[in-house]
């Protein structure tokens, strides 16, 4: 008897699941949208097959479980289910996920941002949530403990998700872009033009226009770049990538964002959809230039 486990309120269906699954606990079905989610929470766990993720290593023991159970709560469209009841309470109390001492992976991710990545940026002078992940009582929560939320800034239009919930309950601000404003359009604060923008001593803001017209990047004390949809890391290609295939106003603008990132430093990338690569500055710019030259031909 299938049991199964709900994410984001919905049980994934036996009776879809994929025939590329290993025989065992945990399945894909067929409502996946391929965003990449379950594969980036437990690589060891999910891969990739054609259009769909799929189990291609049934979780041995308990920290495989536990990663296998992370990304069944964090799956936008609760494609991950199992053939018996398993306890997701420990997996949930993990995120938000740290992924380095300030900054965390929310999880929990929503199909009306296609499974986009969120995070939480833990900050002496208050805090900020980079785009938004679902909203949910737990979360909401989490983030009250860790010390409210004082900054929403949100990349661009796809990922604002549930974000006007969250500046409501931490009366937080919202930083858009004015091109991207119809879809926040009460947010707190608006970006007008081309130029950066600083936001305290470590935040600076850098339109990046090109995968929408008001795109914004966020730099954090000039080692981390939050890049939303305006590229990202490929474990296939092992780059940098930006892909004309998903850019939905003007890949050439996009390309003149990408070579603008050239006059600043950073050693992270972490964007909306795709991996999080961290590489010493050097390399991180050499990588950029390689994506330029791939881009621009």
């Amino acid at each position: 008897m299938v049991l199964g486990c709900r994410s984001n309120g919905i049980m994934a269906d036996l009776k879809k699941r994929l025939g590329g699954n290993v025989e065992g606990l945990f399945f894909v079905d067929s409502t996946c949208i391929d965003c990449d989610t379950c594969r980036q929470i437990a690589p060891s766990v999910f891969a990739e097959l054609g259009d769909y993720s799929v189990v291609h290593h049934q979780p041995v023991g308990e920290s495989e479980v536990r990663e296998a159970a992370r990304a069944l709560l964090s799956c936008p469209t609760g494609s991950i289910g199992t053939l018996a009841k398993i306890d997701l309470k420990p997996a949930r109390l993990d995120f938000p996920l740290p992924i380095t001492d300030s900054i965390f992976y929310n999880g929990f991710a929503s199909p009306d941002s296609f499974g986009a990545s969120s995070y939480f940026v833990r900050h002496p002078e208050g805090n900020w949530l980079i785009d938004s992940p679902k909203y949910l009582p737990y979360l909401r929560d989490r983030f009250q403990e860790m010390g409210g939320i004082r900054y929403i800034f949100l990349s661009h239009r796809d990922d604002v998700c549930d974000a006007a919930r969250y500046a409501e309950a931490f009366s937080s601000e919202r930083i858009i872009h004015r091109y991207e404003l119809s879809a926040q359009p009460d947010a707190e604060h608006v970006i007008d033009g081309y130029d950066p923008v600083q936001i305290l001593k470590d935040f600076l803001i850098v339109p990046t226009p090109g995968h929408t017209r008001g795109h914004l990047a966020l730099f954090f004390q000039n080692k981390y770049l939050f890049t939303g949809d305006h590229l990202w890391w490929s474990r296939n290609r092992n780059a940098l990538t930006a892909s004309q295939s998903v850019n939905w106003y003007s890949w050439p603008q996009q390309i003149e964002s990408v070579r603008k990132l050239l006059e600043y430093p950073f050693e992270w990338v972490l964007p909306g959809h795709g991996e999080r690569i961290n590489l010493p500055e050097p390399e991180m710019k050499r990588r950029l230039i390689e994506l330029l030259g791939r881009i621009e031909h």
